[in-house]
């Protein structure tokens, strides 16, 4: 009995300890340059679960807990927006019982994030689901709204939850909306340049800051149509070989660094 509460008494002040640590990084890494708009592409989850003999469900699970502990990192460090590719609309195509329960997923935790004193609402976040809404099950899209509506005040930073999205649709989304504008409006000039198609993009429209740095788990090393508008000119692109479950402070602060340096070097 005594060797066991002694034993969860050092594992306290190991976490505390641990916790005070990284609180003290993220102040220094503060003090330098900050990237004002971060984006993860959340791979993994699945080949972490595999890899821990779990189920699939369990992976896309704990990939959620990470997100919010990123996303808190990021407000920590003054990072005004941070953009999350959480499910394709190429994700449609895997099993029906996947896609299930990613849905439930999505609907649990979307509500959770809203809830009083949750992350949302604690740090002043303003939620933003970016993507074909349409496409969502109804549950799923009335959550999404519930969430929207109960942060739309928020301004200390915006959280864009990718979701069902693809890239190419958003472009086509954003090519659409200003001929559609241009139509509509008979006296005006009716050429359209890119800084046009760029203020209808989704994340335009959120009020996004341009992308800083884009980050990918799991040692895969392409974009997979994400944010390729947005990450064709002074976006850093980082790899990770970590999975993104297992994705944390020790795995993004070289990111970070690297940011600050090249920052530092142009200065």
């Amino acid at each position: 009995m005594l060797l066991q509460l002694i034993s969860h008494s050092l594992g306290w002040l190991s976490a505390q300890a641990s916790a005070k640590a990284q609180d003290a990084l993220i102040a220094v890494l503060a003090s330098g340059p900050v990237p004002q708009h971060i984006a993860f592409i959340l791979d993994g989850n699945r080949r972490y679960a595999r890899s821990k003999h779990m189920q699939i469900k369990q992976g896309h699970t704990d990939g959620f807990y990470t997100l919010r502990k990123m996303l808190e990192i990021c407000i920590h460090m003054n990072v005004r927006c941070v953009t999350a590719y959480a499910f394709s609309i190429e994700n449609f195509k895997r099993s029906p019982e996947e896609v299930d329960a990613l849905m439930d997923l999505a609907e649990d935790k979307l509500l959770e994030l809203c809830q009083k004193g949750d992350i949302l609402d604690k740090y002043g976040i303003k939620l933003v689901v970016v993507g074909r809404r349409d496409m969502l099950p109804e549950r799923v899209r009335v959550a999404a709204e519930k969430a929207e509506e109960l942060t739309k005040n928020n301004n200390r930073a915006i959280f864009n939850l990718c979701m069902p999205y693809t890239s190419r649709d958003e472009i086509a989304t954003a090519v659409q909306s200003t001929i559609r504008e241009r139509l509509e409006d008979e006296d005006g000039d009716d050429t359209i340049t890119a800084d046009d198609i760029e203020a209808h993009l989704m994340t335009s429209l959120s009020g996004s800051p341009p992308l800083d740095i884009l980050v990918r788990t799991s040692g895969v090393k392409r974009l997979s149509d994400y944010l390729l508008w947005q990450c064709s000119e002074d976006t850093q692109l980082q790899f990770s070989s970590t999975y993104w479950p297992e994705f944390g402070m020790w795995d993004f602060v070289p990111i970070i660094l690297d940011y600050q340096r090249k920052v530092w070097s142009k200065a």
